[in-house]
């Protein structure tokens, strides 16, 4: 019944198009969400990025870098069309669409996630001047929704971003990792806090394209003696 009057005062928009959804009860417009690309085969056996040759088993790029994290998972190719619905998703508070965003996660991917058994999932932070100025992480939102429906708990705060870094879209490739060089740090306290022993971490972000930021990430992870890192996004890009 509160759903129902709280969808009568604030009706659901679609993350596409912004337009109030139609039929009820939906998350996104059904020809919106025929727009959107999955990721299928072939794909990248290392980062999930989509590959033109199925004769390969990783991307350029992964076959170009020795990356720390053991294996990602993406949902859809980031295109224009989700180019702008993470950034209204990021930037213009619509942390609705993470309703549509978790669903689909967790449909295409709630299986393996839960035969991967990570300890917890980790949201990769921003630095908190963003956050001041947001209001709030989208990883984190997604990480946090993500593990209510697979009942997985979250350390919202085992990594910070102890520095405050350029717009990573305007690098590149290598500026964007020396860009992240010593981002991320631990935070002992939460890690102290948590009552086991870390072993397998899932990250979580809205966008992968270069794999700057989950390698730093794994880096810092891995200092500290974490061996298993994954990450999971809404988005990889293509041909990065």
């Amino acid at each position: 019944m509160l759903q129902a009057i709280l969808d009568m005062l604030y009706p659901v928009r679609c993350p596409v198009c912004g337009d109030i959804v139609i039929p009820r009860g939906s998350k996104i417009c059904c020809p919106c969400e025929k727009k959107l690309q999955l990721i299928a085969e072939p794909r990248c056996k290392k980062c999930s990025k989509p590959i033109e040759n199925d004769q390969n088993e990783y991307c350029s790029d992964c076959e170009r870098k020795d990356y720390h994290f053991d294996h990602g998972y993406s949902l859809w190719v980031y295109d224009s069309i989700m180019k702008k619905s993470i950034s209204d998703f990021k930037y213009r508070y619509k942390k609705e669409y993470a309703r549509y965003y978790i669903e689909k996660i967790v449909e295409g991917y709630g299986d393996t996630l839960n035969r991967l058994a990570p300890d917890v999932l980790v949201p990769v932070p921003i630095h908190k001047s963003k956050y001041r100025e947001r209001g709030y992480n989208q990883a984190e939102i997604l990480a946090y929704g993500i593990a209510k429906e697979l009942n997985l708990p979250v350390i919202p705060d085992l990594l910070i971003r102890n520095k405050k870094t350029l717009p990573q879209k305007q690098l590149s490739d290598k500026e964007r990792l020396k860009n992240l060089q010593e981002a991320f740090i631990l935070n002992d306290k939460a890690l102290s806090d948590y009552p086991k022993k870390l072993k397998r971490v899932l990250l979580v972000d809205d966008i992968y394209t270069t794999g700057s930021t989950i390698e730093a990430c794994a880096n810092a992870l891995i200092k500290n003696g974490i061996k298993e890192i994954y990450f999971i996004t809404l988005c990889i890009g293509k041909g990065f």
